[in-house]
């Protein structure tokens, strides 16, 4: 018999930030790179899209270039305390839906899998506290010294996380027309378009146009808003883009 899943993008969807820019910080107090990478590298592009005058995508894949370089040398023992620290400190600040969706999805016995794009480390320890069942994350590799060597497998892309998709459903016999998806940016759209019922949580304006442009996953996506304490579901065709 196939089995329902439900798929889950971390940052942005479960985490109501970015997990990828808690560790830099870490490794920055840490002393393991020195602070002029987060602010001259990154802080200008966190900055615009904090004042809303830049976008999202461009913040965070300059956040992975910085990243890579920056770990580049270090010994994977670094990254995994780190890592386990930060869920530690930081893994309850979630969104109130998608953390009740995820209990919701294991109460009815549904395989329940994260694919981010944040580094693999984290989304171990992410997909831990929450009980998943398994994860996809970006892997930075490692030489035979287990440090990191600056090359990237990436999973923040489309064509990445259906990849992933494509790997889960064969592992575990998933109907994929019967499972869910849960995601915020555009790199989310194949999961979105390989699933009966996908979600956009708290959607960038990239995502919510390619949503609008697909017929196919416009006719089922659920979209998702949660401000404050209030959660609300949108009408995708009620939606006008400014």
């Amino acid at each position: 018999m196939k089995k329902i899943a439900a798929f889950f993008d971390i940052d942005g969807t479960i985490y109501r930030e970015g997990l990828i820019t808690e560790v830099f910080k870490k490794i920055i107090k840490y002393e393991l790179v020195n602070e002029n990478k987060w602010y001259n590298d990154v802080r200008p592009s966190y900055l615009k899209w904090d004042k809303r005058q830049g976008d999202y995508d461009t913040y965070l894949l300059k956040m992975v270039d910085v990243y890579t370089e920056a770990i580049k040398g270090l010994d994977k023992f670094h990254i995994d305390y780190i890592a386990r620290k930060v869920i530690e400190q930081k893994g309850d600040r979630v969104y109130t839906f998608s953390r009740e969706r995820i209990k919701w999805h294991k109460e009815q016995g549904h395989i329940v899998i994260a694919i981010s794009g944040s580094p693999s480390e984290l989304v171990s320890e992410m997909s831990k506290k929450y009980n998943m069942d398994d994860f996809k994350g970006t892997i930075y590799k490692l030489n035979e010294g287990n440090t990191y060597t600056g090359d990237v497998i990436p999973m923040w892309d489309s064509e990445s996380k259906l990849s992933a998709i494509k790997e889960f459903e064969a592992k575990y016999n998933i109907d994929l027309s019967k499972s869910y998806a849960y995601g915020d940016t555009s790199g989310d759209i194949t999961m979105f378009k390989s699933v009966g019922i996908p979600y956009a949580i708290n959607p960038t304006k990239e995502l919510l146009g390619k949503v609008m442009e697909d017929k196919e996953i416009r006719e089922k996506i659920k979209v998702i808003v949660e401000r404050k304490d209030v959660t609300y579901s949108l009408n995708v065709d009620c939606i006008d883009l400014i």
